[in-house]
């Protein structure tokens, strides 16, 4: 059994805080019954396809919204969500690039070869040319398509952008983190550029324009000037609210109360990109949209504790894959739902709305092969049981490999020290090392030390390897089963071992100095030629970069910087 420690304060003191409540998997902290009976009735039938709005927000936390009964305000997402359908058993990766690509492409990043890490702003590396994305099927459905946010899923060459892959129009930036005003992105020291884009063209004239406001004023935009008679597929893809923390003073001084400044910050970005989503909200039902419209919202990965973020009371943050890194906010509003206001517990995976939201448009999916996702809609709207059963969270065998790992733990058919995770009805596997796994309280307290956030540490998990819980039961992960039930380890290791066997080998090359924005005019931006090919050893760089990374003594610094601070990245991702 663990062995748990508190530092610092009691376990009554934090009762006392309320932060142990088990009231969380309870309704939501919003009415789920209507006020008015007429509202039950039953929707409209689809007579036309409907207008589709997927809002993706970036390191908000699991606890981060009004709803998981967080002091953060957002009013409008908890309404939406309370007269929609919460999605409480839903998923998501735990950082940016494997979120965003099991969203594009129906599949598992065992499948596109993203199953490490991030695509990086120097890497040759972009989401696989292969794929047929999201956008593209819901063209073939005749969808107008267009995104608006953050893209981070590769931009080396011009086939690799946002309107290359199935977007009319686009407007974001194409790394992973910009500044909200100036949209500059340094990726190391003196390697700095802008990076806004307006479809294929570097968007100068935005500079100075807040991210969040932006965004939503170029949505209603495109609403204003599209006719609500033709089906249009928008993806809001908010940098909100990952780092820098940076938000208008309105905002940040209504938390003038909260004493941890960096919570307060977060605290304002949240609720600015909720205002965010009002505007939205609003200009569908100004331009006529509305009626006719499926809203999804989702996080990306979980919060990132050390910045504002938190996942409470789920253990562990981005960047791990314990329940606080890979479960998600999520919920969906529209008046076309048959079985509005309520919580729906079906197993739901950021895969799974591919197939969904392309079944929802009438598009055609018998061409497409391989997919990971199931369609997951009448689950949604009419209280069906979940298609799905298991989810991959990954397996990455790039990532450290656990000192205390070994095949032998594995009962010989896998290797303990491979970071991979796995979900099979209600049992959750973890091997390898699964990333920090402290429980963290919001941080509240005035100054309140890094050396503290950790008010619950778990003491005799260093030399661990496999983990397993019942997260039916146990959501918050605090009972580790695997010595009382090592049959349903092996159970779960012979299904890594399956969909080990299916995965294409890792995308992660060498980062390529042409890709400094110095010699792209100052800006991030596509630097490879259309005929420079994708030719790969192990998956790990390009064969054809090989000689000049052994030439290049400052390649290898960076290399060896890379490697060293490989558990400190998910701050940058």
């Amino acid at each position: 059994m663990a062995v748990y420690a508190l530092t610092g304060f009691s376990l009554v003191s934090l009762l006392s805080f309320g932060y142990l409540s088990w009231d969380w998997m309870k309704p939501s902290l919003v009415a789920d019954v209507a006020t008015d009976p007429m509202e039950k009735s039953l929707p409209p039938t689809f007579t036309r396809p409907p207008h589709i709005i997927f809002i993706l927000t970036d390191d908000q936390g699991y606890h981060d919204i009004g709803y998981h009964g967080s002091d953060i305000q957002t009013p409008t997402l908890d309404r939406l969500a309370a007269e929609g359908v919460k999605l409480e058993n839903y998923y998501i990766q735990p950082i940016c690039t494997p979120s965003r690509s099991q969203l594009i492409t129906g599949r598992y990043q065992i499948h596109t070869g993203l199953q490490h890490s991030i695509i990086r702003p120097r890497q040759p590396n972009c989401l696989p040319l292969d794929q047929v994305t999201l956008p593209q099927k819901l063209q073939e459905a005749g969808y107008s398509t267009h995104m608006v946010g953050k893209w981070h899923l590769g931009f080396y060459k011009k086939e690799c952008l946002p309107t290359r892959r199935g977007f009319d129009t686009f407007l974001g930036s194409l790394t992973g983190n910009v500044d909200y005003y100036t949209y500059d992105n340094c990726d190391g020291p003196g390697v700095c550029g802008y990076d806004l884009h307006e479809g294929e063209d570097v968007a100068w004239d935005q500079s100075g324009k807040y991210s969040t406001f932006l965004y939503a004023q170029r949505v209603s935009k495109i609403l204003a000037s599209h006719s609500p008679k033709e089906p249009i597929f928008l993806y809001v893809a908010f940098q909100a609210v990952h780092t820098p923390l940076q938000s208008p003073k309105e905002y940040i001084y209504r938390y003038r109360a909260m004493g941890n400044v960096a919570r307060r910050k977060y605290a304002a970005m949240v609720t600015c990109m909720d205002e965010a989503v009002k505007n939205i909200t609003w200009a569908l039902k100004k331009y006529g949209y509305y009626d006719n419209s499926v809203i999804v919202f989702s996080t990306d990965n979980g919060g990132q504790t050390f910045s504002g973020g938190s996942n409470w009371p789920l253990r562990g943050r981005k960047g791990t894959y314990w329940e606080g890194g890979v479960r998600g906010i999520g919920f969906v509003h529209s008046p076309l739902i048959k079985r509005k206001r309520r919580t729906s517990w079906a197993l739901v995976h950021i895969t799974d709305w591919y197939p969904t939201l392309v079944s929802l448009a009438r598009g055609n999916l018998s061409n497409v092969q391989g997919l990971d996702g199931y369609d997951v809609w009448p689950a949604i709207s009419e209280g069906k049981e979940s298609p799905r059963t298991e989810i991959l969270h990954n397996i990455d065998p790039l990532y450290n490999h656990a000192k205390y790992g070994s095949l032998e733990d594995g009962f010989g058919i896998w290797n303990t020290a491979v970071q991979a995770s796995i979900r099979v009805g209600e049992w959750k596997l973890l091997t390898g090392d699964p990333g920090y796994s402290d429980w963290i309280p919001p941080q509240t307290l005035t100054n309140f030390p890094g050396s503290w956030w950790n008010l619950e540490r778990l003491t005799d998990g260093l030399r661990k390897s496999v983990w397993l819980f019942n997260i039916t039961a146990d959501p918050y992960e605090r009972y580790d089963l695997s010595e009382q039930r090592p049959d349903v380890v092996r159970t779960l290791l012979m299904r890594l071992v399956h969909y080990n066997r299916t995965a294409i080998p890792v995308r992660y090359p060498a980062e390529n100095p042409r890709a400094h924005p110095d010699f792209n005019g100052g800006a991030w931006g596509p630097w490879a030629s259309e005929d420079d090919g994708e030719e790969w050893e192990g998956g790990r760089e390009p064969l054809k970069n090989r000689n000049k990374k052994k030439k290049c003594k400052i390649c290898k610094l960076r290399s060896f910087f890379r490697k060293l601070n490989t558990r400190l990245m998910s701050n940058r991702i």
